[in-house]
C-alpha cells in the first residue's frame, strides 16, 4: 500500500493530460500482482479493472511512489495505469488531436500498423476495434514514410513518447487491406451484427485481460465503431438513461418477459445482473444472442443443472440459459436497451 503515495496528495493537485500510446491496463492498485477469489479459477483477477487503447485521452491525477504507475481518469473509468503506456502533453494539443475531422476507425477485431524495423513505437502496434486515429494531412508526409511508399496505405498520426518522455505525433501506416473505415460506420442492423461476429470465438478476458475483453468490453468496442462510447460496467450500462429502455420490475412475470422478447429488434441489448447480451433474432420462438460469456449453465432433460464453460464470444439461445437451478436468464432480465442514432 506504500506505493499509493497518499502523502503526496494535496488540497489542490495539478492535473496533467496525456494520450495512450499502446493498449494498456487499468488496475485497482499500482501493481501487476493478481488476486483471485478463494476456490475460483484463475480467469478473474480482482485487481484488473479495464483497458485503454492508443489515441485515447486521459487525465493524470496522481503518481505512485516509484512513478511506475499513475492514477488516471479515462472516459469511462478511474484506476491505476502503467506510466510507460502513455505520453503527457499539452491539453490544447491533445484536444486538437482528438477533434480532427478526418480520421479512420478500426472496424476489425484487431489490426496492426505496418512493420518498421527501426521504430518499435509505431511498428506492428495493435489497434482494437473502435480505436480512432486522425489521418495525416498531405503536408505532413512525403512520398516515402519509414522506408515505404504510402500510396497503398492509410497514413495516420500516432501518439508516441519521445526521448524526453513527452508526447509527440508521428506518421504511421495502416495497409488498406486492414479492416478499417474512414469515419464512423453507418449505424445499421447489418453492421451491428457484422461487427459483433468479428469477435466470435475470442477468449473471454475479464477487464480486457488475455488481450481480449469481457461482456461489456465486447459490446463497448462494437458500439465504438459507430462513435458511441459506453460506460465500463454492465450495471452502469443497464441502469443508464441513454437509449430507449424497456425496464422490468421484480413483479414482472417470466411469461410477460417472454412475450416481450418477441417484439424486440436485432441489436437490442439485454441486461441481467453482471452481464449484457446482444439480441440476434428469433427462430421458432427461440431467441438467439451473441455475448462474451464465461460460464454456461442450463437444465438438462432430467431437470438437473448442467454447468459448463464457453469462456469466449459465443452465439447461444437465450431461454435455456440459467444462473442457477432455480433462476434462468429470462427471470433475471431487468432492462432491454435499444440504441437509436439521430439522423
Amino acid at each position: 500500500m506504500s506505493l499509493l503515495n497518499k502523502g503526496a496528495i494535496k488540497e489542490i493537485n495539478q492535473v496533467k493530460f496525456a494520450l495512450v500510446i499502446k493498449r494498456s491496463i487499468l488496475r485497482t492498485f499500482p501493481t501487476y500482482d493478481t488476486v483471485y477469489s478463494e476456490g475460483k479459477d484463475r480467469d478473474l483477477d480482482r485487481f484488473q479493472e479495464s483497458g485503454v487503447f492508443p489515441g485515447e485521452a486521459i487525465a493524470v491525477l496522481h503518481y505512485s511512489v516509484d512513478k511506475e504507475w499513475a492514477f488516471v481518469r479515462a472516459y469511462n473509468y478511474l484506476a491505476w495505469m502503467p506510466t510507460k503506456d502513455f505520453a503527457v502533453g499539452n491539453k490544447n494539443e491533445i484536444s486538437n488531436y482528438k477533434r480532427q475531422k478526418d480520421f479512420i476507425v478500426v472496424t476489425g477485431a484487431k489490426v496492426f500498423t505496418s512493420f518498421v524495423p527501426n521504430m518499435p513505437q509505431i511498428s506492428n502496434v495493435q489497434l482494437d476495434m473502435g480505436t480512432k486515429l486522425p489521418l495525416a494531412t498531405r503536408a505532413q508526409y512525403s512520398h516515402k514514410i519509414n522506408g515505404q511508399n504510402p500510396y497503398a496505405s492509410f497514413v495516420v498520426r500516432l501518439p508516441i513518447k519521445n526521448a524526453q518522455n513527452k508526447l509527440e505525433f508521428i506518421s504511421a501506416l495502416i495497409a488498406r487491406s486492414q479492416d478499417v473505415h474512414v469515419g464512423y460506420l453507418d449505424y445499421t442492423e447489418q453492421n451491428l451484427i457484422k461487427q459483433s461476429f468479428k469477435f466470435l470465438g475470442e477468449r473471454y478476458g475479464w477487464g480486457h485481460s488475455y488481450n481480449g475483453r469481457d461482456c461489456t468490453g465486447f459490446i463497448g468496442e462494437v458500439y465504438k465503431s459507430f462513435g458511441l462510447l459506453m460506460p465500463r460496467n454492465s450495471g452502469q450500462q443497464g441502469h443508464s438513461q441513454y437509449g430507449r429502455n424497456f425496464r422490468f420490475g421484480s413483479d414482472i412475470e417470466k411469461t410477460d418477459k417472454l412475450k416481450f422478447l418477441k417484439s424486440i429488434q436485432v441489436g437490442d441489448l439485454i441486461y441481467i445482473s453482471g452481464h449484457v447480451m446482444m439480441f440476434l433474432g428469433t427462430d421458432k420462438e427461440q431467441a438467439f444472442i451473441i455475448h462474451d460469456v464465461k460460464d454456461f449453465s442450463y437444465l438438462n432433460e432430467h431437470g438437473e443443472l448442467y454447468k459448463g464453460t464457453l469462456n469466449g464470444v459465443s452465439v447461444t439461445p437465450l431461454q435455456p440459459l440459467h444462473s442457477n437451478s432455480g433462476t434462468g436468464y429470462v427471470d433475471e432480465i431487468y432492462n432491454i436497451k435499444r440504441i437509436q442514432m439521430a439522423n
